[in-house]
């Protein structure tokens, strides 16, 4: 039995609706490949896979693969936006007060049990945000030393 053949990111486009473009294309690959990048780090590795690409060009992408659900955008409170491949999952992040790096962790009780609140107000809840303050292993280590 073979595993299931996996999208490619032109798929994964048309799928949501997006027209396919070199740009969006390496945008998608680009996050994907890096972790938690910002919006420069994002328009340089696009220029890098396609040539010139303008950084307002490169906000309306985010902005459509936000929205069509094939990117996530975290922004850490005193952090600049961040965006990642890793959607769907309901799952959290730890951030560096030191150093600002951000790393994946997944929901300590389950399966996405913190989108029931305690007390909904009436909102129908379709994500959660949970963010883990403290130091990083290099920066922890530096502070000891």
């Amino acid at each position: 039995m073979t595993a299931p053949r996996t999208p490619t990111s032109a798929e994964e486009l048309r799928g949501a609706g997006l027209r396919v473009t070199a740009a969006r294309v390496a945008l998608l690959e680009t996050v994907r490949d890096g972790d938690h990048l910002d919006v420069e780090t994002i328009a340089s590795g696009v220029r890098g896979r396609v040539g010139h690409i303008s950084l307002q060009a490169v906000y309306e992408a985010l902005h459509a693969l936000t929205a069509a659900g094939l990117l996530r955008r975290i922004e850490p409170p005193g952090s600049p936006a961040r965006f990642e491949g890793r959607v769907g999952d309901n799952h959290h992040h730890l951030v560096c007060r030191s150093c600002g790096v951000v790393a994946d962790v997944d929901c300590a009780t389950g399966e996405a049990p913190c989108l029931t609140a305690s007390d909904d107000q009436g909102f129908s809840i379709d994500e959660a945000e949970v963010i883990y303050w403290g130091l990083c292993p290099d920066c922890s280590a530096a502070r000891s030393s």
